[in-house]
């Protein structure tokens, strides 16, 4: 028999590690499968108190509720809007700020990138507070500015200090070849340095995108009269009524809202493997 057509003897402790993935990633994916059936069932099933995990009879009827409810477009293009806002801007300031605690050497130096961890150790909530007066006393309170702000300069420390290592991996020498060969610092940051750290600069992205898309506690604190300028998360609480909740409609408004994150990680998954698995090597 040869060596091709020998049939591979899987090892106990690999075939256990697998079992286990797979649990896990059943795990994960359940509350996601039950969200989606929960949309799709009709209002009798859903209110049932002996629920099923499947339907005979799925409904679009939640669905349609979602997006009959008034202003939900708005709601959505205001939620892109804030997302795609921090995601751009965190990561280029994260990059040329890695880039400069990195590859320069000034005053203070040790001392910021100690702050930068220091930020990351504040909890959000306890910052709420005060964020609320900083943006009222900035005459930013109903306005997507009162969103942008807080969620970009709490993702930047994070950024920063994951960029740090993409920088610091790209070689020195690579960079005075550049210099030899007649390219200006601009041209070395922008066309070398750059697509060299973009994987990093994804990995940040996912992170800022997901916490500034699933952010409620900025967006009902700022956002006080004008529901013009309300999010996604905002629009979740039509379905929350005294008398009874609206579990269709909660299931469908969180399913739509999570459709951006799912396309958003299938456009950017190869770079964020790369990302996460590490830095260029020399």
């Amino acid at each position: 028999m040869s060596a091709r057509n020998t049939p591979r003897i899987r090892r106990p402790g690999r075939l256990a590690a697998e079992a286990a993935a797979l649990l896990i990633a059943a795990a994960v994916a359940f509350p996601l499968y039950w969200m989606v059936l929960s949309a799709l069932k009709p209002a009798g099933e859903v209110q049932s108190a002996n629920p099923r995990p499947w339907t005979l009879a799925p409904s679009l009827d939640s669905f349609r509720r979602v997006f009959e409810q008034n202003d939900f477009g708005r709601y959505f293009l205001n939620s892109l809007t804030v997302a795609g806002t921090v995601v751009v801007a965190s990561a280029l300031v994260a990059f040329l700020a890695a880039t400069a605690v990195t590859r320069f050497r000034f005053r203070f130096r040790t001392t910021l990138l100690i702050m930068f961890l220091i930020a990351q150790m504040v909890p959000v909530e306890a910052l709420a507070i005060p964020l609320f007066f900083l943006m009222r006393d900035f005459g930013q309170l109903n306005t997507l500015g009162a969103l942008i702000l807080p969620h970009l300069a709490f993702s930047l420390p994070f950024a920063i200090w994951m960029l740090r290592g993409f920088v610091r991996a790209v070689p020195e020498a690579l960079e005075e070849a550049a210099y030899i060969d007649g390219a200006s610092r601009t041209r070395f940051l922008w066309q070398i340095l750059f697509p060299l750290v973009l994987p990093g600069l994804v990995a940040t992205s996912v992170f800022s995108f997901i916490s500034t898309w699933n952010d409620f506690l900025f967006a009902k604190s700022f956002i006080i009269s004008d529901t013009s300028q309300s999010t996604l998360p905002m629009a979740l609480l039509v379905f929350f009524k005294p008398e009874e909740n609206d579990w269709g409609g909660i299931m469908a408004a969180s399913t739509v809202m999570t459709v951006p994150v799912l396309v958003f990680f299938v456009l950017v998954q190869r770079r964020l493997v790369s990302g996460l698995g590490g830095a260029t090597k020399d």
